[in-house]
This record gives structure tokens, sequence and C-alpha cells, in this order.
């Protein structure tokens, strides 16, 4: 039973690193090669659990809060994946 909950954690550790780093190295590279790639690629990241680092990254590196997309997007798909994850350790009991 606890080892479901330890990998739904370490799943949501994980993806919202992923997230974090990808947003990080997106920034890097903008500041290289002054164009920005990847928008697709941050909001699967973002969809599949990581909405609540991009969303906070982007504030704590200033990168990307003109981006209308981004900042109506973020916080809505942050709220989803609360709820999911409220729903997923809630409902591991509902399998057994």
């Amino acid at each position: 039973m606890t080892i479901l909950y330890v990998c739904f954690a370490v799943y949501i550790l994980a993806v919202n690193f992923y997230a974090w780093r990808f947003l990080k190295t997106q920034k890097e590279s903008y500041e290289t090669d002054g164009e920005i790639k990847g928008d697709g690629k941050l909001v699967l990241a973002a969809l599949l659990g990581g909405a609540i680092a991009v969303y906070v990254s982007m504030f704590m590196m200033r990168f990307r809060l003109g981006n209308l997309l981004l900042m109506l997007f973020m916080p809505l798909a942050a709220v989803l994946n609360i709820y999911c994850f409220f729903l997923g350790f809630r409902g591991i009991y509902l399998f057994f």
C-alpha cells in the first residue's frame, strides 16, 4: 500500500523537476540564441503534473511573463494538477 504512495510521490517530484529544468534550459537557450522553442513540450510537462513548477519558476526566473497563454494556462493547469493529485492520494484505497 505504501509503495503506491511512494511511487506517486516520486512521479510528482520527477515531473515537477523536469518541468523546472526544461524552463531553465529554455531560458538559457533564449539568452544565447535569442529565440524561444518548445512551448508544446512546456505545456505537455504542465499537463503531466508540472504546472506548479513551471508557474513558480516563471516568476523566479522572470522569464516568459509576457506570454498570455502561459500566464492564463499554468494556474488553471496547476489547479487541475492539485485536484488530480488529491484524487490520486485519496483514491488509492479505492483500488483495494
